[in-house]
């Protein structure tokens, strides 16, 4: 993961994801620079499962949060002035493309399984160590190929395919 400077734009995103018959919210926060802070599943949507979430993101950031940006779901706003009411919080319409678009990769595996009642999440637990672990292995590989070189990028993915066969040794 980048280093973070001492402050930081988030943005948070909840989307439904089925196991089992049964419909989950996945909530996921994402950095100015696009990568993935936070996974975390939850059976609801509510004030409580908000303010949960928030207390995780403030946790694993590490940074005084700059601002938020949300959709317009109204359990955000509780959680904001409860937890974090000096952050300034915007749900402008498409200010959270960014994190919309992290849960692209979550939809193709998930169009994927359909039809295949083997490959789909089983239960909440290995739902959240995937979906965990592949933000990791996301936020590795995210090297904003766009804004390097292209030998500066192929080193880039030398050393991300190094740190990866550490991890995993």
């Amino acid at each position: 993961m980048a280093t973070r400077s001492t402050s930081m734009k988030s943005s948070p995103v909840c989307r439904t994801i089925q196991i089992n018959g049964k419909q989950h919210y996945l909530w996921r926060a994402v950095d100015q620079d696009g990568e993935v802070v936070d996974v975390y599943l939850q059976a609801k949507r509510d004030g409580t499962s908000a303010k949960r979430f928030f207390r995780r993101l403030v946790r694993s950031s590490g940074t005084e949060l700059r601002k938020i940006v949300t959709d317009k779901l109204g359990s955000y706003g509780v959680a904001h002035r409860e937890l974090i009411p000096d952050t300034i919080h915007s749900n402008e319409q498409y200010e959270n493309n960014r994190a919309e678009q992290s849960h692209e990769a979550t939809r193709v595996r998930e169009r994927g399984m359909c039809g295949a009642a083997f490959r789909r999440f089983k239960s909440v637990r290995q739902a959240q160590r995937f979906l965990g672990a592949h933000a990791a292995v996301s936020n590795l590989f995210n090297l904003g190929r766009h804004k390097v070189g292209a030998q500066h990028y192929r080193d880039l993915r030398m050393n991300a395919f190094a740190d990866c066969s550490r991890a995993v040794v």
